[in-house]
C-alpha cells in the first residue's frame, strides 16, 4: 500500500508541476480533450494504463 500511495504522489507532483510550468499548453489539451469523443478517450485511458503497467512490471525485473 505505500507504493501505491507513492505513486499517487508522484502522478500529483508530475501533474501539478506541468500546470504549474506550462498553464496555457494544459489549457489547450483539456480543451482539446473535450472536443474528443469518449471512445477515442477511453482508449486512450486503456493504452496508458496498460503502458503504465508493463513499465511497472519491467522496473520491478530488473
Amino acid at each position: 500500500m505505500t507504493q501505491f500511495g507513492i505513486g499517487l504522489a508522484l502522478v500529483l507532483v508530475i501533474e501539478g508541476g506541468l500546470y504549474a510550468l506550462f498553464p496555457a499548453a494544459m489549457k489547450r489539451t483539456l480543451a482539446f480533450a473535450l472536443t474528443q469523443p469518449a471512445g477515442v478517450l477511453r482508449w486512450g485511458g486503456l493504452a496508458a494504463a496498460t503502458i503504465g503497467v508493463v513499465l511497472v512490471w519491467v522496473i520491478r525485473q530488473g
